[in-house]
């Protein structure tokens, strides 16, 4: 039987927009992190970790419910979800508490949590977005000052050129990351409660607007960084759907990202820059968190969840930001620490679908995850137990404001192959990632024997996948009606 004393208090940090390439003890090191370096070495690394949407509140939703975008019917940004598994941990006698972004809609929908300090996108400045005062814009309306947004960027006379990358002008505590982690911060300090807690942050970078603080950046001024991988080759090939969003991109500043179909190396790398940047600020609020944690005496007792809800492609293959099945916008980091609950130093490269470390959260909470869940918990390989990961994850995308170019996008990829099909077209990607990792040959319409069977294995699972998740999925229907 569960009881507060054997159930750990979790911590679960999810970043926005942060690839899978920006943690320097997972062997990327243009970029400094060494709080989620010290998870990982005394945590459990995932490496191949895939996001069921490669947007914001398709990829929480299906993290917070247990299933994919489509067994929930929240496929795009402001589509409402009305239950998590937040609620049964709070049933089961956690505290739990948000302190930044959720991207749930309505915004400051409860699902399970006792208290939200709600924080969402840095930039809400544009018509279409939905109208909503979160605590950061009080924040500043209260100090008389102006939110950075598109709005006030476009006043710069080098706005088109800098691909969302600015720099921080005003106070620290002010930027959105220093804000949500110092008030998760105030939260673990003050809270008299002595009954185990779930406490999410949702830290809104590195999502752009890419906008460090000035002494964070300092140390990439000058810093090498991968260059985005692409060639015009990879541009030409690319299906009709991408080529529409790519143009999109170029016709809308989404974010306050003005995106250049011919960047120069400079602008690129000033981008990336900036973007690293920003992860490092949120590695050291990482950091204070920890030290909050053990101020409270329950470092111990603890266990703590990083990941991200989709990546960026920062220029990758032509594209910006996320909306396509690119490594760069849906795979992301994801480590688990937890003494004496979470083998230590252990990497894991089998895949994983991101969305099962919701049932990891039950499971490490002592509750049993309900059968009708597509996501599966992590947990055996958090104890050392041999653990080869799933044979195929996926990912889609649907009825998008942004990726107009396609109803339905859907990703499937297995050890080697990945496969992306779209419903209103012939046309798809297929890549061997085991030749071919940066994805720059599309093999889709590829004679030869070997892809051409990948490409019709992949499209019968994808078919399948559908129709065992409708099964599958048919009790969470009647349970939540």
């Amino acid at each position: 039987m569960s009881s507060d004393e054997t159930r750990p208090n979790i911590v679960f940090v999810i970043t926005d927009q942060q690839r899978f390439d920006t943690v320097a003890a997972l062997g990327h090191g243009h970029v400094d992190t060494p709080n989620l370096d010290r998870l990982v070495r005394e945590g459990t690394a995932f490496t191949a970790t895939y996001v069921t949407a490669p947007s914001c509140s398709p990829s929480r939703a299906s993290l917070f419910t247990g299933v994919y975008p489509h067994s929930l019917g929240v496929l795009r940004n402001e589509e409402r979800w009305r239950h998590s598994w937040v609620e049964t941990l709070a049933d089961s006698g956690y505290r739990c508490v948000n302190v930044g972004k959720m991207h749930t809609h309505p915004w400051e929908t409860p699902l399970g949590f006792h208290e939200r300090t709600v924080v969402e996108n840095k930039d809400r400045d544009h018509p279409s977005v939905p109208f909503f005062h979160d605590q950061l814009d009080k924040a500043f309306w209260i100090r008389g000052e102006t939110k950075p947004t598109r709005t006030t960027y476009r006043e710069r006379a080098d706005y088109r050129e800098r691909l969302g990358a600015f720099e921080w002008e005003l106070d620290e505590d002010m930027h959105p990351d220093v804000f949500v982690g110092g008030n998760a911060v105030w939260w673990l300090d003050t809270y008299p409660g002595d009954e185990p807690f779930f406490l999410q942050i949702g830290f809104p970078g590195p999502h752009p607007p890419y906008d460090p603080v000035p002494r964070h950046l300092d140390a990439y001024r000058d810093r090498d960084m991968p260059r985005p991988l692409r060639s015009d080759e990879d541009l030409a090939a690319q299906p009709e759907a991408l080529g529409r969003l790519r143009r999109e991109h170029q016709e809308v500043d989404h974010d306050a990202v003005v995106h250049l179909p011919e960047p120069t190396a400079e602008q690129s790398l000033r981008q990336r820059r900036h973007y690293h940047a920003n992860v490092t600020m949120i590695d050291e609020q990482l950091g204070l968190l920890v030290d909050a944690l053990e101020r409270r005496g329950v470092l111990e007792d603890t266990v703590i969840v990083f990941t991200s809800d989709h990546g960026d492609c920062l220029g990758d293959h032509g594209h910006s930001q996320k909306w396509t099945m690119y490594e760069g916008s849906v795979r992301v980091p994801a480590v688990v620490w937890g003494p004496g609950r979470v083998q230590a130093g252990r990497r894991v490269d089998g895949l994983t679908s991101m969305m099962d470390l919701g049932p990891t959260v039950l499971e490490l909470a002592e509750i049993a995850p309900p059968a009708w869940m597509e996501a599966r918990s992590l947990l055996p390989a958090l104890r050392g137990e041999e653990w080869s990961g799933r044979e195929l994850v996926f990912s889609e995308h649907a009825r998008d404001h942004i990726l107009k170019g396609t109803e339905l996008m859907t990703m499937v990829r297995d050890a080697r192959w990945k496969l992306v099909e779209f419903v209103d077209s012939e046309e798809g990607q297929l890549f061997d990632l085991a030749a071919d990792p940066g994805e720059a040959v599309d093999l889709w319409d590829s004679p030869s024997a070997e892809p051409a069977a990948a490409k019709r294995r992949l499209r019968r699972e994808v078919a399948r996948w559908r129709a065992h998740s409708a099964l599958h999925t048919a009790d969470m229907h009647r349970d939540h009606r």
